[in-house]
């Protein structure tokens, strides 16, 4: 009797529906949406008119500023949590005692037990120049803080809201590079620094973009860190974009701002990992030596 087998690709289906569903429609939604319009004061949505109309009202001076500010914070964000993150997680994975890596991991994850606003609330309290941390300062003459609603206190929140999203994924992949590579690579002559750049950074190049991903592409989305400490200096925008679905009900004008960050973000994500790929050619070239003189 002829037993049936499924299809390879059947393993993969609940993976491909739960992105259709949770992703695909959602967008398709919002893209259905921005191409309406707002109809009269009280109203929120109408399609019965389909234009691109509200795309064009996107690109205004007062979005584009804001864009390139949630730009650069996005970039800002991301090069800080791997500047951060990358020690971390190397010392973690190939310099910490092994009994010790669970309850590492353990600390790094300690963040994501509390809501993320109440977190970012957090910082708005120390950071306040009525706070303790400013009266500590004061008292040993260094001053009071004032970087409360601006946008260094932005980018300080996103940091430490994203900088584990950074130091996991690259802890699997330091973790990964096999001792034996590392010590080959030392007995053919390199010292730590060449044996990091040359072996142990490209084997773990696809953690750094994993990091990096997940990293960025949240982060250019986030409006509660820039409402909490950025004010109207740390404006994003996911701000305007929520501000156009709660306070301003244009859910027309709302969409179109969300599918354009969308395709920003994917676009400068591209750029991203494109620019990352070319950066670790001449480390793949020198990894790809290295391993032939060691199965040699």
């Amino acid at each position: 009797m002829r037993r049936l087998r499924a299809p390879g690709f059947a393993l993969a289906i609940p993976a491909w529906a739960w992105l259709v569903v949770f992703f695909v429609l959602p967008v398709a939604v919002v893209f259905w949406y921005s191409l309406g319009y707002k109809p009269g004061l009280f109203g929120t949505h109408a399609n019965d008119i389909l234009s691109f109309d509200r795309y064009l009202e996107v690109f205004t001076p007062t979005f584009f500023d804001t864009f390139l500010n949630t730009l650069w914070i996005g970039l800002g964000g991301t090069a800080l949590c791997f500047l951060i993150g990358a020690p971390v997680a190397y010392w973690m994975a190939l310099k910490a005692p092994a009994r010790w890596k669970g309850m590492l991991i353990a600390l790094v994850l300690v963040p994501f037990w509390t809501n993320f606003l109440v977190r970012t609330i957090g910082w708005q309290v120390i950071l306040a120049p009525e706070g303790f941390v400013s009266h500590a300062l004061q008292a040993i003459g260094l001053g009071p803080i004032d970087i409360l609603y601006t946008r260094p206190a932005v980018l300080l929140g996103v940091v430490y809201n994203y900088l584990p999203l950074m130091i996991l994924p690259l802890f699997v992949a330091f973790d990964r590079v096999g001792l034996p590579l590392r010590e080959a690579s030392k007995d053919l002559g390199a010292d730590r620094i060449r044996t990091f750049f040359r072996v142990t950074f490209p084997l773990a190049r696809p953690g750094v973009i994993v990091g990096v991903l997940l990293v960025y592409i949240p982060l250019m989305g986030d409006y509660i860190t820039a409402t909490v400490l950025g004010g109207a200096k740390g404006n994003m925008v996911g701000q305007m974009v929520a501000a156009q679905f709660q306070t301003a009900q244009n859910w027309a004008l709302g969409s179109a701002m969300a599918v354009t960050l969308i395709v920003v973000i994917l676009g400068s994500a591209a750029v991203i990992g494109l620019l990352l790929w070319l950066v670790s050619l001449p480390f793949r070239a020198q990894t790809r030596l290295v391993l032939g003189e060691v199965s040699s």
